[in-house]
């Protein structure tokens, strides 16, 4: 029976700490910054159900597609679980651990057959084309993979991309390759941005939403692109059959975001790089009792703890300072790894919080013997 798995993840959602380095996106836009009086005398009727024409003549300009290569979803999330339920069930997924655990759980609710590639914080999380090339067959249909990846932040580069789609020419023609590049625009300063997998062919589908480069989780709006148009009839469907539209107040909404996200990037992606900076000096601060895997985009990274640092009283630790990391288990890694998110917080509460996690870490050394 289909079903959906609960994950602790959820509780990210659910309780909120004094210092919030578990969170996985930037800091938040207003509504303020986003109203204008064309959308205030906004008519509440229904949308379309392939989106906004002008939200979706934003995204394809973003991506250099055509505006119909575009459907409009709720939230990326959305948009992952209708591709799964289009083409995964009954088949193979191919896909990689750690991973954010949604992704990987509308593949099982959907009945496919799901086969991972284990990535590693010793190996720097680097994704290998030959790894993902073994676990191909004729029944794979769907590939899905995220870069850069949550939890760790770790680009895959285009090269690897396209070596997995020639082997998926020759092996499982009809397969999609699903790219999630939320983090992709979410650069470090003047850090260019990756190349999109589009370029490859038809075959490939991004996704991606306004949750996390954008500060704009609270729209609910992501997207799929693709130019095989055939799928996107489908999925236009697919999303009719579920929500029939999304609101046509948060994509009005959403299309602000696009006529402002220069200026929002500006702002950003420095402040990234800051915080980047400040968590970089932290590690090396603390470098006898964690270590890291620099991130390549994005506003998270993985930190694991040393072995002399007792993992329950680190926990215990850090739940009393009220500081909050996301447990690695959540995305299948393994336990003294955590996913810190340091794009979040204001400057002077990333240091704060930074400082309390280094009170929680010295707790939690275990004596020498």
């Amino acid at each position: 029976m289909a079903n959906f798995v609960r994950n602790p993840i959820q509780t990210l959602s659910d309780t909120h700490p004094r210092y919030d380095l578990g969170e996985s996106y930037g800091p938040e836009l207003r509504l303020a910054d986003l109203l204008t009086p064309e959308i205030a005398e906004l008519e509440l009727g229904y949308g379309t159900s392939q989106g906004d024409p002008k939200l979706r003549a934003a995204i394809a300009a973003a991506h250099d597609v055509e505006p119909e290569q575009v459907i409009v979803t709720i939230g990326g999330q959305h948009a992952i679980f209708l591709l799964a339920f289009l083409v995964a069930e009954g088949g193979q997924v191919v896909t990689t651990a750690p991973l954010f655990p949604m992704a990987r759980n509308v593949c099982h609710a959907v009945g496919a057959e799901v086969r991972v590639v284990e990535l590693t914080f010793d190996t720097g999380y680097q994704l290998q084309a030959a790894d993902v090339i073994a676990q191909l067959t004729s029944d794979t249909k769907l590939v899905s993979l995220a870069s850069p990846q949550n939890p760790s932040g770790v680009a895959i580069p285009l090269r690897v991309f396209q070596e997995i789609y020639a082997a998926m020419a020759s092996t499982c023609p009809d397969a999609y390759l699903l790219v999630d590049d939320t983090y992709r625009t979410a650069s470090y300063g003047d850090a260019p941005i990756a190349e999109s997998t589009l370029q490859l062919g038809n075959k490939v589908v991004t996704v991606a939403s306004l949750s996390k480069c954008h500060g704009a989780a609270g729209l609910r709006t992501g997207w799929a692109i693709s130019t095989d148009a055939d799928l996107m009839e489908r999925l236009v469907t697919a999303k009719f059959s579920t929500v029939v539209t999304g609101s046509p107040i948060t994509e009005a909404l959403a299309v602000r975001v696009f006529e402002l996200q220069d200026e929002i990037l500006a702002v950003r992606r420095p402040w990234l790089a800051d915080a980047l900076a400040t968590t970089e000096q932290w590690v090396q601060a603390n470098a006898e009792l964690v270590e890291w895997v620099r991130p390549d985009a994005g506003a998270l990274c993985c930190v694991r703890l040393r072995p002399q640092i007792d993992l329950d009283r680190f926990r215990e630790a850090a739940a009393e300072l009220s500081v909050r990391l996301a447990d690695g288990e959540w995305f299948t890694d393994e336990p003294r790894v955590f996913r810190l998110g340091f794009g979040y917080p204001p400057p002077v509460d990333l240091k704060a919080g930074l400082d309390v996690l280094t009170t929680a870490l010295h707790k939690a050394v275990q004596p020498a013997d």
